[in-house]
């Protein structure tokens, strides 16, 4: 029998906001009130949905897929916003990657050393990351980062052997990351910008951005759907 998929319909009212962050001034796209009603999402997630550690990623928690049609009305909602805003070449076509609901619950005494510091998705040019808040409640924000030996705020093709030899450099000297979610800026990496944690508000961001989770200890790590900070994580790339 086919399990019953939740009801999601876009906000015919939304206004996207576009901002650009950083030094290298990258666009990133805010959309808040982005659906109708959450619920039917959120219920899926808390009554059907099968979660999972990550073993493919650094992810530090636990993950389901997303309901189909949900996904397919959201990149619908935003494909041509995305392909203007970063001026996707037209002959590209939008290939959806990993779309899953995300939890949040690894310890901070459990962290690998790359879950300790910011971290980019994807050196790729035209790979974004599509973010949908989902749970109401005070959560961590999304966090932007600059590498300070290099000055980086994206990892390019070009930029990433780089990035990589010069952070690998900082830590031998300098020893490794304090065992904690990254939350603030340090002497390796400074957080230049966040994006407010806001029931039904919707980001989209280059994945070549270094980011992180600015993560609340005491309301994000929580394997509950119901009062975890749920997350809608999709990832798109143009080929």
């Amino acid at each position: 029998m086919q399990e019953q998929q939740p009801s999601f319909l876009i906000n015919p009212n939304i206004k996207a906001e576009i901002i650009q962050i950083g030094e290298e001034k990258t666009p990133i796209i805010i959309i808040d009130d982005l659906a109708v009603d959450n619920k039917d999402v959120i219920n899926y997630a808390c009554t059907t949905s099968k979660f999972t550690n990550d073993l493919a990623t650094f992810y530090p928690g636990i993950r389901s897929p997303l309901p189909q049609p949900y996904v397919i009305t959201i990149l619908q909602a935003v494909y041509r916003g995305i392909c203007q805003v970063y001026q996707v070449p037209i002959e590209l076509k939008l290939i959806p990657l990993n779309q899953s609901y995300s939890l949040l619950t690894k310890a901070q005494s459990e962290l690998h050393l790359l879950q300790c510091m910011p971290h980019f998705d994807t050196s790729k040019a035209y790979h974004f990351a599509v973010l949908h808040y989902l749970n109401s409640g005070s959560h961590g924000n999304t966090g932007f980062f600059r590498h300070i030996p290099t000055g980086y705020e994206r990892i390019s093709d070009s930029r990433s052997e780089h990035y990589v030899s010069s952070a690998k450099a900082f830590i031998a000297e300098n020893g490794d990351p304090m065992q904690k979610y990254v939350t603030c800026s340090d002497k390796h990496y400074e957080l230049y910008h966040e994006v407010e944690y806001k029931p039904n508000r919707l980001i989209i961001y280059p994945g070549n951005l270094l980011h992180s989770t600015i993560v609340d200890i005491d309301t994000d790590i929580n394997s509950d759907p119901k009062c975890g900070r749920l997350t809608a994580n999709m990832f798109i790339d143009f080929q």
